[in-house]
């Protein structure tokens, strides 16, 4: 009903009995989102999509895959029916879904979203992204070791 589509109704007065018409339209309040700086800016999805596309560069990522990302973020936002909402609950949520989708593109996202201090950082969080996979596996991943000696050098 967005967009301008109104609803036309004819109605009676219960008083006098003439039948008059009203238009009936949604007001469509746009979702807010506070920045880390406490800035109020509009929900654009353009943005969350952009975001994903750059941590999903050269990866077998397709244009439908990062839109679908883009709609479950959305749904779980708006199914929360608050007129404002941090960025801080958006970006999780993108992190949450690319988890999921491709480890890589995961990594790229919080590296920029939660804007590591140092290389210690850094190397927490993949190493408890091979975690999570390892118990998904069920299994110890034997190259982990390698990759982290790899990595701290």
């Amino acid at each position: 009903m967005s967009g301008g589509a109104s609803i036309r109704r004819r109605r009676e007065c219960l008083e006098c009995h003439r039948r008059f018409t009203t238009f009936e339209h949604v007001d469509d309040i746009p979702l807010m989102i506070i920045k880390k700086d406490g800035r109020r800016e509009p929900y654009h999805r353009d943005k969350v999509v952009a975001g994903i596309r750059i941590a999903c560069q050269k990866r077998p990522i397709s244009e439908d895959q990062i839109q679908d990302l883009t709609s479950q973020v959305e749904q779980s936002i708006f199914s929360q029916m608050e007129k404002e909402v941090e960025s801080s609950v958006v970006g999780e949520m993108v992190m949450e879904h690319l988890r999921e989708l491709d480890q890589v593109a995961y990594v790229r996202f919080a590296s920029v979203y939660r804007s590591f201090k140092d290389v210690t950082e850094f190397l927490a969080e993949l190493s408890s992204l091979m975690d999570q996979s390892r118990d998904k596996s069920k299994h110890k991943n034997p190259s982990r070791k390698k990759i982290i000696k790899w990595m701290a050098k």
